[in-house]
């Protein structure tokens, strides 16, 4: 499958994972916070720094009941309309600019997840350099073509989709113009758990579409999207604030600096350590072959005298002759003197 090029940044599996900090509502509606949160996330060593642009108006209706209620106790945002959630979590997209200009500062790669065709105009008019295409959006066929049209690279969280909408979904955005394209495993639980995660599917999707893979992650700490690398991601985005504890609708899940820090660390480790099918020593193991076992005299001998399970042993180091002879030369004659600790060979034999 081919590589893919975001604003100069490679991806694929020939460099290391892409890791992108996604803010979505963790500015908690300050302009400040958010440009803070973009400093630290190209400080902890990301590529990437995600927003999403809508408005609440763009997003649902404003109604206050029945299905527009969140009424599950077990929800981060009980309580709340889905209308009022909107509105706490919204990016202003006057602060686009500014924000996508800092990260542009920090050399990281600022781009959006846009819900609505009035947010991909809007995009397009900040020439974002590719649009990430949210679980929860990725059956709006017509917002994957609007977004397709645009030729640029898409990223598409694959969420609760079955495998016969993904391929709806992939045909309509190639068809459409997309030619980058990177599907990302995901949960849409809010945090998800790992025994949810199924990362078994990021190679599944992979061969299925010949796309580049990844994961959108929801659940906590870094031990998934490491195991993810091993699996084939390229791509990996986490929800990211500065501290949990200032609350924001999505703070819950969200990674801090120093988790973050550790997993762009923790990832490319992972990904050096996959290299590849590899059999006998490595350069850097050559030295240790001398610490294999081998034959060796464990008393001193003369010419004529037996060997046995008391003067012949198998020891560490290695230079002597491999163990599998060891039963060859039992019960046969050594030919000259050899003192205690000399390393077994042919010559020894009459």
């Amino acid at each position: 499958m081919q590589e893919i090029n975001i604003g100069g940044t490679k991806i694929g599996q020939n460099y290391p994972p892409v890791i992108v900090a996604e803010m979505s509502g963790n500015h908690n509606q300050s302009l400040e916070r958010a440009l803070e949160i973009v400093e630290a996330a190209a400080k902890a060593g990301v590529n990437a720094f995600k927003l999403q642009t809508y408005t609440a108006d763009t997003m649902t209706l404003n109604i206050n009941e029945g299905e527009f209620y969140i009424n599950n106790p077990d929800s981060l945002w009980h309580g709340n309309s889905l209308y009022q959630l909107y509105q706490q979590a919204y990016t202003p997209w006057e602060w686009h600019k500014p924000i996508f200009e800092r990260c542009k500062e920090l050399g990281i790669i600022g781009f959006s997840t846009p819900f609505d065709a009035t947010a991909v105009d809007f995009l397009e008019s900040l020439e974002v350099p590719c649009y990430k295409i949210a679980s929860f959006e990725n059956t709006d066929l017509p917002l994957i073509r609007k977004i397709a049209s645009t030729g640029k690279p898409m990223i598409i969280s694959t969420g609760m989709a079955t495998i016969s909408e993904l391929d709806e979904t992939v045909r309509t955005a190639q068809e459409a113009g997309c030619r980058d394209l990177i599907l990302l495993k995901c949960t849409s639980t809010y945090p998800a758990k790992p025994k949810d995660t199924n990362l078994l599917t990021i190679s599944h999707l992979r061969d299925l579409f010949n796309v580049q893979v990844g994961l959108s992650d929801h659940t906590m700490g870094i031990g998934v999207a490491v195991a993810s690398v091993g699996l084939g991601a390229t791509f990996i985005e986490k929800h990211f604030t500065l501290r949990r504890v200032d609350g924001g609708v999505d703070s819950a899940f969200s990674m801090e600096p120093e988790e973050m820090h550790q997993l762009a660390v923790e990832t490319e480790r992972a990904w050096q350590a996959l290299g590849k099918i590899n059999y006998g020593p490595t350069e850097a193991e050559k030295q240790s072959l001398t610490f294999r076992r081998s034959l060796y005299i464990a008393q001193d001998m003369k010419p004529g005298d037996i060997f046995t399970s008391e003067n012949l042993r198998s020891v560490r180091p290695g230079f002597g002759l491999s163990t599998k002879y060891y039963d060859f030369f039992i019960g046969k004659s050594i030919n000259k003197y050899a003192k205690l600790g000399t390393p077994v060979n042919w010559n020894l034999l009459i």
